[in-house]
């Protein structure tokens, strides 16, 4: 199999993987509140992580981390996934998944946003008409196409949705800054927000059901650990990195046919037309930087 075969096979499964997110969120949820569901997946991640670095002989390397890099991931592990998934599950608690995950998806037009006061980026008008066309699609998923009533499903769910896309764009542009070994600089991460987590809301954290702690171990391996794993290698073999990127743009519509097959939600068609608004607008950027 040629490298570039290699990098879709290695993609599609990550693909698959995040599409199936939505759905375990909300599956475990049923079980698991977001405090209990935030430190048991992390856990996992973390755990899994632990061994990856041992199995690929790496786990000496994070002797060579500065104070300053230790410091850094720290700070990344905050971000990610101590804030990030405490929001974005919040989120999901208070959403319908088909609303949360297509809000919570118009992370790289935040990041977009977020490149101008980080990276000093400037954004041409073009780039503006592309934030709108998305900022259309998230207005019509948050009022279910109904602008006449402009009656929101959960107004604190549809802010942390979005939210947890800004969590997840900043975590992004501090993370693409870092010259270290990317899956030393996550587990440090993960152990970090794992520690976090313990420390702050331990009188908190409950003894999990095993259908919740089942799909938190899913999340934990799957969403967090193995599809990161995944889409570095993937991303490595692959001629350039927009021919797998660009299968990114099929996980809101797989994840709204998952949402239908394995939590029975009814599908708008308004969340159907504000995911594609917020998928063209994402293209659309992508293509202008593509140009320049």
């Amino acid at each position: 199999m040629q490298n570039q075969s290699k990098a879709y096979f290695l993609a599609s499964f990550v693909i698959l993987f995040w599409a199936t997110a939505a759905s375990a969120f909300k599956f475990s949820l049923r079980f698991l509140n977001t405090i209990d569901l935030l430190f048991f997946s992390s856990l996992t991640a973390s755990i899994v992580l632990f061994f990856v670095l041992i199995f690929s002989n790496k786990i000496a390397d994070i002797r060579s981390y500065s104070i300053r890099d230790l410091g850094i991931s720290t700070l990344l592990g905050i971000l990610n996934p101590f804030l990030y998934y405490l929001i974005l599950f919040q989120a999901y608690s208070l959403l319908p998944g088909q609303m949360a995950q297509p809000l919570n998806f118009v992370w790289p037009i935040t990041t977009v946003l977020l490149s101008i006061p980080i990276l000093k980026q400037k954004i041409g008008f073009k780039s503006i008409s592309a934030i709108l066309i998305s900022f259309l699609g998230v207005i019509i998923i948050s009022t279910k196409g109904r602008f006449d009533l402009i009656n929101l499903e959960s107004p604190l769910g549809i802010s942390l949705a979005l939210g947890s896309s800004v969590i997840w764009a900043l975590f992004f542009l501090l993370n693409a800054r870092s010259e270290k070994n990317e899956i030393i600089t996550l587990f440090i991460s993960f152990l970090t927000g794992t520690i976090v987590i313990l420390i702050l809301f331990i009188p908190q954290l409950t003894k999990p059901e095993i259908e919740g702690l089942l799909g938190a171990i899913y999340i934990g391996v799957f969403e967090m650990a193995i599809s990161f794993l995944l889409w570095i290698k993937a991303l490595k073999l692959s001629t350039t990195t927009a021919q797998v990127s660009n299968l990114v743009y099929l996980t809101p519509f797989l994840a709204l046919v998952f949402l239908r097959i394995f939590i029975g939600e009814k599908i708008l068609i308004s969340t159907v037309i504000g995911s594609i608004l917020i998928i063209s607008g994402i293209i659309y950027q992508r293509y202008l930087e593509e140009k320049t």
